[in-house]
């Protein structure tokens, strides 16, 4: 892992580079996970370089003294604007929580990708009040739930399961707690049409944390974005399907590229 220094702590993240010519690509996690969640895409490396990172208070990153909500967001704006800047990051792909991020350096920050991956995302993203409860008094039964079927997951293998609830538990209920609370409050659909930066919204069919209608919202609302589906697959499709999920952000790559973007 490398680190950069910034604003009073260390962030780190992952550069995985075998040789491609193509873009470097900064992917950014969702809630209760670390970069690690991009496991799957390193073999994207053959074509561009991949950079994960672990956001603040997650992973190998220092942790930041805010509040849930909106200085939480800003905060790991400024973890993503400070790798990206580092590494020359051409696109951002973020996941859930880690998508709201993305939107927010898209609409507050100076820093201006060639294009952004929204996967398993929205312009608002609200989260049960049930789980928000069981967050702050009873952390195991949240992991729980969101392990269930059709929520992180569709139907994945025991392996892969357990592996993400146990990384859950390794990020703990402080920062999970954190990360859904700012979910929650994150709202940009009355900003969402000012981001005129090529968009790719991708998702798995069966995802109830975000469903497709949210990307088909982003779609809609955004000046030049496109969908895909990935069959078989719930929120963490990028795990659950990597091979259906890395097509296609290659075809994504492929219209960039033909269409003189990256």
């Amino acid at each position: 892992m490398k680190t950069i220094t910034h604003h009073g702590r260390e962030t780190a993240y992952r550069r995985t580079d075998r040789g491609g010519n193509g873009p470097v690509v900064l992917f950014v996690h969702g809630s209760g996970a670390t970069g690690d969640l991009w496991r799957g895409q390193r073999s994207l490396a053959e074509r561009c370089e991949v950079v994960a990172l672990d956001l603040s208070g997650h992973g190998e990153s220092e942790d930041v003294d805010v509040s849930a909500g909106y200085e939480t967001l800003a905060a790991y704006a400024t973890d993503v604007v400070a790798v990206a800047r580092d590494v020359g990051a051409d696109i951002l792909v973020g996941n859930s929580l880690g998508g709201a991020v993305v939107l927010h350096v898209a609409l507050e920050r100076g820093y201006d990708p060639s294009a952004l991956v929204l996967a398993g995302t929205g312009a608002k993203l609200a989260v049960l009040d049930d789980l928000l409860g069981w967050l702050d008094d009873d952390f195991e039964r949240a992991v729980e739930f969101l392990h269930a079927d059709g929520r992180l997951f569709y139907d994945p293998d025991e392996t892969l399961r357990t592996a993400s609830a146990d990384a859950m538990r390794s990020v703990g209920q402080e920062i999970t707690r954190r990360d859904f609370r700012t979910c929650h409050a994150f709202d940009v659909r009355e900003r969402i049409g000012e981001i005129e930066t090529p968009t790719l919204a991708v998702y798995g069919e069966h995802d109830q944390l975000t469903p497709p209608r949210y990307h088909e919202y982003l779609v809609d609302e955004l000046p030049d974005a496109a969908r895909a589906s990935i069959d078989d697959a719930a929120h963490l499709a990028m795990l659950e399907r990597p091979a259906a999920f890395n097509a296609a952000l290659e075809r994504f790559l492929d219209e960039l590229a033909a269409n003189g973007s990256v």
